[in-house]
């Protein structure tokens, strides 16, 4: 009779776990499993904390950086500076995209996703569920544009998308770069957070006109933003529209008497530089480049029913400080220190040397990503080469109010901001091939204006991590 007993409460145990109206706390059941993986080119960075800032004297007294024990939680990072090649993914994705566009109004059947087989998915924008079929209709992604036979019809079609006549060169035609425009949308959760402390209520507890020209009433825990007024979350999601071609021209603009016209020919299209960091960026268009990226992964995972990842974005200079250290808390380069030469006398980094001979370091301008020997956590050029851009602006006092938990200060600008350089300013770590030696260790911090391209100035993403410690998952 026991034995009859026990092998029904089995029998009722298994029956109700099939069903999750069984009384019991059990949570949400059929969830994906998760087991992290390490993005392509990427290395893992564990959480830990550090002495942010300077191990050195300060040469220059440019009295912007203190030691401050800060701590960061694990993230992932690029392995080098993202180059010409995986930048000219992101173009030609925005290239095809444009085409598509321009085909599907005369083939929609073959690059639009028609309303009957609309699934919810919009291309570069929101996602749309069920039966909200999107005006204009989503582009077919899985149709390629075959650049190189496409049909006498799908030649006239993308005719828009080629530079005139008039503007052609011995006759070449070529892709006008100044339409390679992307638009893509970005949420403003720092707004979105920002509570009236008497009513707890999401708002700016003043009238005044803040980021992105909103108004912000006072007293009823209201918002009135383009139009709208109350507490509708569409007001923080944010359309951007940006130029994603390189400014090439950089290497022109940046010296002024210097033959630099080879450099603006063929550094970001030729096959010989496919390996050496992307430059001639601005800030803005290496935040599009992050965006760009998150959406590529997690379209894909999405597509094979699998969880989806956090967001690619610019590291915070805390972040940046840290990889470069890989480990060592109080070196002033990311090979250790204080020396800027190995046993042999070479120089461990590609900058300025000496009284100022480019080819010393064996470089000269940029070179490939993989040049010289990475940190002992693996990255590489994180002193030299090209100079990098960060999430942060740029403050001499923000290591005074910045938290000592994932330590970031961000300030996003307006159009009425642009008027008021000092707001536009954004940190760059790092060092460049054309900066002298102080500029590569780890702590040295300088700015460039955002809104500029410079061809010492590339960029690497960040990813943080999902969970604790890869430890967790063992």
């Amino acid at each position: 009779m026991k034995r009859l007993l026990f092998l029904g409460s089995i029998t009722m145990l298994a029956a109700s776990s099939c069903n999750t109206e069984n009384g019991q706390l059990m949570g949400v059941q059929d969830r994906p499993a998760w087991y992290p993986f390490d993005p392509y080119g990427m290395l893992y960075c564990p959480m830990g904390s550090y002495n942010m800032g300077p191990s050195d004297e300060d040469i220059p007294y440019a009295h912007t950086t203190k030691s401050k024990t800060i701590s960061l939680q694990a993230f992932y990072m690029d392995q080098t500076e993202i180059s010409n090649n995986e930048y000219r993914q992101f173009v030609y994705d925005v290239r095809d995209s444009i085409a598509r566009r321009l085909l599907a109004e005369e083939f929609e059947e073959e690059f639009l996703i028609l309303e009957e087989d609309f699934r919810g998915y919009e291309d570069n924008g929101p996602v749309y569920i069920g039966d909200d079929y999107p005006d204009p209709p989503p582009l077919n992604r899985a149709q390629k544009v075959d650049w190189g036979e496409t049909t006498v019809e799908y030649k006239e079609a993308l005719d828009p998308l080629y530079l005139p006549a008039n503007e052609r060169f011995w006759g070449r035609k070529e892709i006008d770069t100044r339409k390679l425009i992307y638009e893509y949308y970005r949420i403003d959760l720092k707004t979105a957070a920002r509570k009236n402390p008497g009513t707890g209520n999401r708002f700016v507890p003043k009238t005044t006109t803040g980021q992105n020209g909103r108004q912000w009433p006072t007293g009823n825990g209201s918002y009135t933003v383009n139009g709208k007024t109350g507490f509708d979350r569409s007001v923080f999601i944010i359309k951007d529209i940006i130029n994603v071609y390189p400014d090439t021209l950089a290497w022109i603009h940046d010296f002024t008497y210097s033959f630099n016209e080879p450099m603006t020919n063929m550094y970001f299209w030729h096959p010989a530089y496919d390996d050496y960091p992307v430059v001639g960026v601005t800030w803005r268009q290496a935040r599009a480049f992050c965006i760009w990226r998150t959406m590529l992964l997690n379209n894909f995972l999405s597509s094979n029913d699998e969880a989806t990842v956090q967001d690619f974005r610019l590291p915070t200079e805390a972040e940046w400080e840290y990889a470069a250290r890989g480990g060592l808390q109080l070196s002033p380069y990311p090979w250790g220190g204080p020396y800027i030469r190995n046993a042999r006398g070479c120089f461990l980094g590609n900058f300025k040397p000496m009284r100022g001979s480019y080819i010393d370091d064996g470089g000269f301008h940029t070179v490939n990503i993989f040049a010289y020997n990475p940190n002992d956590w693996g990255f590489y050029c994180m002193a030299g080469n090209a100079a990098e851009w960060t999430s942060n602006a740029f403050d001499e006092s923000a290591y005074d109010f910045m938290h000592d938990l994932n330590t970031n200060y961000e300030y996003e600008t307006t159009v009425q901001d642009e008027n008021v350089p000092v707001l536009c300013r954004k940190v760059i770590r790092g060092g460049s091939w054309k900066d002298v030696g102080f500029y590569l260790q780890n702590s040295s911090r300088t700015y460039e204006y955002q809104d500029t391209a410079k061809c010492y100035v590339g960029f690497r993403c960040v990813m943080t991590f999902l969970g604790r410690s890869k430890d967790d998952a063992l």
